[in-house]
């Protein structure tokens, strides 16, 4: 991914022909806080400028299941993760300082099982747990915390611009830097072993991760058409290392482990949404009809949800009915089926249907989105602001909760309560002076009480002095 690799670019010290880096000290290098802002901050410009960034809830806590699975087992796990994916071919994934881990979609589809996909997300929580990136960073004793906010917006210049990204660095850091491209062969081989342990501790297939790497190695052998892995860019692949992740599985009682039923949901709702829509259809069409699946209801429910962005909500009702006689089940299989209402022009059948599904499955987050914005389309705010309130008094970092509490807010003309729940976005994003600004508009709005307005002002000082001492913190560091 080009995103990674002028990250890396930018950070990453000259490895080749030095010494080994020291990893015995897993503090080294950057503070945990400011290594979780600058990840916020390229989390900011990948979320709102980057179109590749897959605003989908139910991959998103697909991946958040899957890799908060291997980081409960990940040696020196002490910081929150945050999984998303990138719609992009390639067969990528990467981690960012703080603990966000993006993955390509390319990746999941490219992986014959599960252990495949959790085996490479297990190698990218190691690096993070383990603080690769912090301690590159931190070893960049000329980049202070202004350059390396500067240099985020190159960052994301290089995903889509890579002809302007070496300007975009200089400009922003001011001298050329002496970088390498890859992390060190001793931070490839700790990633590799660490995440060899929570793979095996999560009960996934350990000899996924040799598998998966002999298979990106062969990737090696195509030409460099944008089909090449791009985490051989980033993450070399070499002989050593397949062999050392097959003999440590070779030292192991052999354990299957059974693909998730969402596994195959998510790469089957993958394959549905990509390219051209009547394309999507005749794949699925000929899947089923030649039997050319690993999993039926999967492939029926794939075959729905390309009858659905197809605009024929008629046919992907009745192949929703098939799914389901073959064994789909589950909150994405009731996720489509709303989606089937709502394409039908049933908007309260689709809410009826979500609030039947949500209290089924109450900890389906996506249940929860979905159910909310249906309530609100369908003009139900006071209904939806019952449902988000009771949902934030327990989620309460959820940042699309509180972006769909300000969204019901302002429908019912409470502009309070509007900008103060945006300011809650905007804290949880990392960007206080917005957060700060929004809490000001809410002291000018006019229509809140006395409460209101004192609940405001404490948050309002809280953020203040928070937004003083990051920039105090910066001042000291210059």
């Amino acid at each position: 991914m080009r995103l990674l690799v002028l990250f890396l670019a930018i950070f990453a010290p000259a490895t080749f022909g030095q010494p080994l880096p020291d990893l015995g000290g897993g503090d080294a290098g950057l503070a945990p806080q400011v290594e979780r802002r600058i990840g916020e901050s390229i989390m900011r410009d990948i979320r709102f400028r980057d179109p590749s960034y897959l605003d989908d809830p139910e991959i998103a806590d697909y991946l958040g299941s899957l890799g908060g699975r291997l980081a409960q087992n990940a040696a020196g796990a002490r910081t929150d993760f945050e999984f998303f994916a990138i719609r992009d071919h390639t067969i990528n994934a990467f981690a960012l300082p703080g603990g966000f881990v993006g993955v390509h979609t390319g990746l999941i589809s490219a992986a014959e099982n599960e252990s495949e996909v959790a085996s490479v997300l297990a190698h990218e929580i190691a690096h993070v747990t383990q603080r690769h990136i912090a301690r590159m960073l931190g070893q960049q004793q000329q980049m202070q915390l202004p350059v390396l906010a500067a240099l985020a917006a190159a960052i994301l210049l290089g995903r889509s611009r890579p002809d302007l990204a070496s300007g975009a660095v200089a400009a922003a850091s001011g001298a050329a830097v002496q970088t390498q491209l890859s992390y060190s062969r001793d931070y490839e081989r700790e990633a590799d072993r660490i995440g060899f342990q929570a793979l095996e501790a999560s009960g996934f297939d350990v000899h996924s991760m040799g598998t998966f790497f002999e298979k990106m190695q062969r990737g090696t052998r195509l030409a460099d058409d944008g089909t090449f892995p791009g985490y051989l860019r980033t993450h070399p692949v070499t002989t050593e290392r397949i062999a050392d992740a097959q003999n440590r599985a070779g030292g192991l009682p052999y354990k299957q482990h059974l693909d998730s039923a969402e596994f195959q949901l998510v790469r089957a709702k993958l394959r549905a949404e990509s390219g051209d829509a009547r394309d999507a259809v005749e794949y699925f069409q000929g899947s089923v009809r030649d039997r050319r699946y690993a999993s039926e209801s999967a492939a029926r429910y794939g075959l729905a949800s390309a009858l659905l962005r197809a605009r024929r909500a008629k046919g992907a009702q009745a192949e929703l009915v098939r799914a389901r006689a073959a064994g789909a089940a589950g909150p994405m299989v009731e996720g489509l089926a709303a989606r089937v209402r709502l394409g039908l022009g049933d908007r309260a059948g689709a809410a009826t249907l979500l609030g039947e599904a949500h209290a089924k499955f109450p900890h389906s987050r996506p249940l929860l989105y979905a159910h909310a914005e249906t309530l609100q389309d369908a003009g139900r705010h006071q209904q939806a602001q019952t449902l988000l309130s009771d949902s934030l008094r327990l989620h309460p970092r959820d940042t699309r909760l509180h972006t769909l509490q300000a969204r019901n807010y302002a429908a019912l003309g409470k502009r309070l309560l509007q900008h103060q729940s945006q300011a809650e976005v905007y804290v949880l994003q990392g960007s206080l002076p917005a957060a700060i600004e929004q809490l000001q508009l809410a002291r000018a709005a006019g229509d809140g009480d006395f409460y209101q307005l004192s609940v405001v002002d404490a948050r309002l000082k809280e953020l203040r002095g928070q937004h003083a001492q990051e920039l105090k913190d910066k001042i000291e560091k210059r």
